[in-house]
């Protein structure tokens, strides 16, 4: 029994830090796609938000500010790139009225080239290490409470928090505000929608936007909690959130229970090591590397016959299309 809390007390912690960058990138596909654009650049955001806020929080190592505070900066700064770039994809897509998915693309394809060329320049390497140690050892009081104390405020990390605040608040705003009815209007039947009075171009370019700053600083969230250097590359985090999103039938709470699932297929994949039971299995490690895009596969193959797209998803808006 000891042994199993042990692995617990070890897995559950890396589900959630897995967990909080995939939730907060779907969601922010969920937001693009529910104002009717199709964004399959969120790996490629990703890319650019951490890039640029991984550089700056290393900037900042040495400032004497405390590591959260530079944390928060990070988080900051990899949102607004993230607004920046998905406004690329907005402009083209929602002003000139382009295929979203060679839109989307081209701006996968050329994120990575671009940080590691910027920081070949800079750096004489591709790899730019982060410095410092973000964790936080114990939250007060809460690191005590059984069983939770271990898993969610023991070496935690401030962007676990806050993302879990942000997917909270971005799914009020989606359900319970009139924008976001507008939102989820403009993905549907965006004529009715621009019949009442709505600026379907300005809410598409919303949606988009605020796709870009979850995902810009879901690149920070998953520098920060999977790896101590940046590499231009997120391991495919962001075409993983695809999955997260579709799986999920472009639903918070689905995308919430699909993230738990896919972090937790990813984490055994990467710790299979240290679980009782699989360490002594004879199965060469590339299996296990394969395993979360396996799956993923598998479950796209059967989740998409019954899964329901925004209507209007991938249309570009015409006003005088009735």
């Amino acid at each position: 029994m000891s042994e199993l809390f042990d692995t617990l007390n070890f897995l559950i912690p890396l589900i959630i830090a897995s967990m909080v960058p995939l939730s907060l990138v779907a969601l922010g596909g969920l937001f693009s796609e529910r104002s009717g654009v199709v964004n399959i650049a969120l790996e490629g955001i990703m890319v650019m938000g951490g890039f640029v806020g991984i550089v700056l929080m290393r900037t900042l190592v040495d400032s004497g500010l405390p590591l959260q505070l530079i944390s928060l900066i990070g988080l900051i700064t990899g949102a607004l790139v993230g607004v920046l770039y998905a406004a690329l994809h907005a402009f083209a897509s929602v002003t000139m009225k382009s295929n979203q998915i060679i839109s989307a693309t081209a701006l996968n394809l050329f994120a990575p080239a671009l940080s590691v060329f910027i920081a070949r320049i800079f750096y004489g390497t591709s790899n730019i290490n982060l410095g410092g140690n973000y964790t936080i050892p114990e939250v007060p009081v809460l690191s005590s409470i059984p069983v939770l104390g271990p898993w969610l405020f023991t070496n935690a990390y401030l962007s676990t928090y806050l993302g879990i605040v942000i997917f909270a608040v971005a799914i009020t705003f989606l359900y319970k505000t009139k924008l976001g009815l507008r939102i989820r209007a403009c993905g549907e039947n965006p004529q009715a929608a621009d019949s009442l009075g709505v600026n379907v171009y300005k809410i598409r370019y919303l949606g988009v936007l605020i796709s870009g700053a979850l995902a810009g600083m879901g690149g920070v969230i998953f520098v920060l909690s999977f790896a101590t250097r940046f590499q231009g590359t997120v391991a495919g985090f962001g075409f993983l959130a695809l999955a997260v999103m579709i799986f999920g039938q472009w639903k918070p709470r689905g995308i919430l229970l699909a993230a738990v699932f896919f972090a937790t297929v990813r984490v055994i994949a990467n710790a299979y090591t240290a679980i009782p039971g699989l360490q002594n299995i004879s199965i060469p490690s590339e299996i296990y590397s394969m395993l979360p895009y396996i799956i993923t596969l598998v479950v796209l193959a059967f989740a998409s016959k019954n899964s329901r797209a925004p209507k209007a998803a991938g249309e570009p808006y015409d006003a005088g299309k009735r």
